[in-house]
């Protein structure tokens, strides 16, 4: 089965567990409502709770598929909401879904791909009877706040390697394969963004909207949804801006060294090239060439040698060139 947990509440706290298997457990009195809690479920235990809470087919058939970006669905007094989840492998971001059907008097949350279970979260909740009565918008909330706040860490690890990478750049070259894991995590980055916008929109539409099953009172909450989104948000796009940072900083810094070779390549360049003018006119063997016969010439020739090529050293030393 792939009932996680199912239990009926009321005035905050938990009644008693729910058998799908057993329809008068489904049941539930004035004032109580049902937080199931499924992963991965066949469709033979969605149709069950699709008949017993009448939840509407397309919304039934979007979490079978669970291929969907985060939305607020309505169907007539129920609300049909997908948000998603994500977990960090290595360098790269994972993502699962979470679907959940919000009905008058029931709460269905059905989980792909999670790696984090509602288990905490239930517990926590349960500890709480004051906020737990809120009944069923209050626990949408909650899930949805507990999805995003998973956000964080991958965001936190995500900035500890770009930080690493920035301290390794700056020290030396980048090879090709740090230049491939720089442009990996950026597209990982650009990918996350497509997530978080829609993600925005649905807290934001929980907030503003006027919406089946959601009080007034409890719609306060959903802003801090939002705004957890937008810091998460908000902290993708600089750490984008960074890895470009980093990657236009390594680029700039290799110029900079080549630059550097190359006036130095000049610079011994020009001293040879004194020497080498000097040997290639005396070896011309002109047969006029009334210094050959001169005594010191020689000795003079490489003096002058020597002299010229002292005061272009320093003179590159002086210039930085050297």
């Amino acid at each position: 089965m792939s009932v996680i947990a199912a239990y009926v509440y009321g005035e905050g706290q938990r009644v008693r567990e729910i058998d799908l298997g057993d329809p008068a457990s489904l049941e539930l009195q004035p004032g109580q409502f049902a937080w199931i809690g499924l992963l991965e479920p066949s469709e033979a235990e969605l149709d069950v709770l699709k008949r017993r809470f009448n939840l509407h087919p397309l919304a039934v058939e979007d979490a079978l598929k669970a291929d969907q970006l985060p939305k607020v669905d309505v169907y007539g007094d129920q609300l049909f909401v997908v948000a998603r989840t994500a977990h960090l492998q290595e360098e790269k971001i994972g993502y699962g879904e979470t679907d959940i059907f919000v009905g008058p008097s029931h709460i269905i949350t059905v989980r792909h791909g999670s790696a984090r279970a509602h288990l905490e979260l239930r517990q926590h909740l349960e500890a709480a009877p004051a906020q737990l009565k809120h009944g069923v918008d209050y626990i949408l909330h909650a899930v949805l706040d507990f999805i995003v706040d998973g956000y964080f860490p991958i965001v936190d690890a995500i900035e500890e390697k770009v930080l690493e990478m920035e301290r390794y750049a700056l020290d030396s070259f980048l090879s090709r394969a740090e230049v491939l894991r720089i442009f990996a995590l950026r597209r990982e980055l650009m990918r996350f963004k497509r997530v978080l916008g829609p993600m925005e929109e649905v807290a934001s539409r929980l907030e503003h909207h006027e919406l089946p099953c959601i009080d007034w009172d409890v719609r306060p909450y959903f802003r801090d949804v939002y705004d957890h989104v937008r810091r998460v948000a908000s902290l993708v796009e600089t750490l984008r801006e960074v890895l470009s940072s980093v990657f236009e900083a390594s680029s700039l810094m290799e110029q900079q060294r080549q630059g550097a070779i190359t006036r130095r390549l000049a610079a011994w360049a020009a001293i040879l090239a004194v020497p080498t003018a000097i040997a290639g006119i005396y070896g011309m063997n002109f047969e006029v060439m009334p210094e050959l016969k001169w005594r010191y010439g020689y000795l003079m020739v490489v003096i002058a040698i020597t002299a010229i090529c002292l005061v272009l050293y320093a003179r590159f030393k002086r210039s930085k060139w050297l």
